[in-house]
């Protein structure tokens, strides 16, 4: 597909996806005092109705987002997520993940994280059980053993042999995300009462450096949440995201009055003004307001017959659905 007519095709998904983003927003809007769950890809509609489940069995939403996102890391099929998630460059899968709490404005997370494949648990125990926030590779590994996890081999079948594949390619391409390797699980959640949590997990971009940590599991970059305004999320590009603080940007954006969707918009046009390079770049954000309204919104969305741009899963009302979110560029 030429610039031309990507760009035209972009155009008429993002004006069909704005419109369903829309119609949501004004949904969610209306049901200010009933749950929201908000979720990355595909894969986050198994995991915004495990969340609402978890929630509306008397868990607390904090429950809801990490069991909501254990359903991404349990599933060896999502190569970008806990157990099967592609590895480094040497053969290993290394984990990173984040959650926040919008009350007590505390965050856990999880770095490079070896041979546990729920990562997102992990992180929540950093809050409950130290005074620290972030754990990394080693110390994390330990840290989890002390609190019961089990290690295991995090490879599949699959996943080893797409490594394998790669190293066995002559001038083999790194760091890439393709249609199967999303990259994270976001998912952000309202109790309806003003109460918001952001989590976060990933095994990062296939084939990385050993160590390589991207914006997941750095709060106010993969993750955060504050009551008095909402709570956000990322995926894709994370090394980029980074460099902008992309959720707490968003969050701060709301706070000074900027609907969810415009935050989104707000923090993704000031990345490709700053550098223009930034717009062939694939970066997505989604964002919530305390009182449930969301936003999302992609930089660059991958166009395969099998994912025509990006989409996000929401749960509201007793039901979820999988919308297209609008595209930039």
């Amino acid at each position: 597909m030429d610039g031309l007519d990507r760009r035209d095709f972009i155009k008429s998904v993002a004006g069909v996806a704005a419109l369903s983003t829309a119609e949501f927003a004004a949904a969610a809007s209306a049901a200010k005092t009933g749950p929201v769950f908000l979720a990355t890809w595909p894969h986050g509609k198994p995991a915004v109705d495990r969340a609402a489940e978890v929630f509306q069995s008397g868990g607390s939403l904090m429950d809801a987002v990490e069991k909501g996102i254990n359903v991404a890391e349990d599933d060896p099929r999502i190569m970008s997520v806990g157990y099967g998630g592609l590895p480094n460059e040497d053969g290993e899968v290394e984990l990173d993940a984040a959650i926040m709490n919008g009350t007590l404005h505390r965050a856990g997370s999880v770095c490079a994280l070896h041979s546990i494949k729920n990562p997102i648990s992990v992180a929540r125990l950093v809050i409950e059980k130290t005074r620290h926030t972030t754990l990394a590779g080693e110390g994390a590994y330990q840290f989890a053993l002390k609190e019961g996890f089990k290690p295991m081999q995090l490879l599949t079948p699959a996943s080893l042999q797409k490594w394998l594949d790669w190293r066995a390619t002559p001038n083999h391409e790194q760091y890439w995300i393709n249609a199967d390797n999303h990259d994270t699980i976001g998912l952000v959640a309202t109790d309806g009462k003003g109460h918001v949590v952001s989590g976060c997990s990933t095994s990062g971009s296939a084939w990385k450096i050993h160590g390589r940590v991207g914006d997941s599991p750095l709060v106010g970059c993969g993750v955060y949440a504050d009551d008095n305004v909402g709570a956000t999320s990322a995926t894709g590009d994370g090394d980029i995201m980074t460099n902008y603080c992309t959720s707490v940007s968003i969050v701060h954006n709301m706070a000074r009055g900027a609907s969810p969707q415009d935050a989104c918009e707000d923090l993704l046009k000031h990345m490709a003004e700053t550098d223009p390079k930034n717009r062939e770049a694939f970066v997505a954000v989604i964002a919530m307001d305390k009182q449930g309204r969301i936003g999302a919104l992609s930089m660059n969305a991958p166009l395969t017959p099998a994912q025509p741009g990006f989409q996000y899963a929401v749960w509201q009302n007793g039901e979820s659905k999988l919308v297209n979110a609008a595209a930039m560029y």
